[in-house]
């Protein structure tokens, strides 16, 4: 009878532990759900809010903090730009884009000139971030793509070779 006993609390300590992992399993599911929730509401308000400031010429004064003039035109083409790195980093970070996918959607937006140009005029945006923050660390990717096709731009003078520039990202 004893031995009876001790192989049914066996079996139901075998039990309690794997329902306590399925809970847990349930339970990260659960976050990372909502953190993906969040992150879409997040991303959605952002663009929605570039998208106000691209059309009025007054509300895009309010994000005007370059330290240069930056005429009206030019001035939308940024919030356009910076729209297009913020939606290539939410994609990454919710899981749909690797970090070799999104270095090629990065490299193929170093291309463009007046990417280059936002991305220069931004520069001070990104010296506020931590150094250790995943920001900081995508931001520091691109500043190297952005400068290798400066310079392959003023070498050549064609930038035809753009797949060529950078070093893909360790996954």
């Amino acid at each position: 009878m004893a031995t009876q006993n001790f192989g049914i609390r066996r079996l139901g300590s075998a039990a309690r532990g794997r329902l306590a992992s399925a809970a847990q399993a349930l339970t990260e599911i659960g976050s990372r759900q909502r953190r993906h929730a969040a992150l879409a509401e997040q991303h959605r308000l952002h663009f929605d809010l570039l998208c106000k400031a691209m059309e009025d010429p007054a509300l895009a004064a309010v994000l005007d903090t370059y330290e240069t003039d930056v005429p009206p035109e030019r001035q939308r083409q940024y919030l356009f730009a910076n729209a297009l790195y913020v939606n290539a980093l939410y994609y990454h970070r919710i899981g749909a884009l690797s970090l070799g996918e999104l270095y090629g959607h990065l490299r193929v937006m170093a291309r463009n000139r007046i990417f280059r140009e936002y991305w220069a005029a931004t520069r001070h945006h990104r010296d506020s971030l931590p150094d250790a923050s995943e920001e900081a660390a995508l931001g520091d990717m691109m500043n190297g793509l952005v400068e290798e096709m400066n310079h392959l731009v003023e070498d050549r003078d064609d930038g035809d070779e753009w797949w060529v520039i950078g070093q893909p990202p360790d996954e």
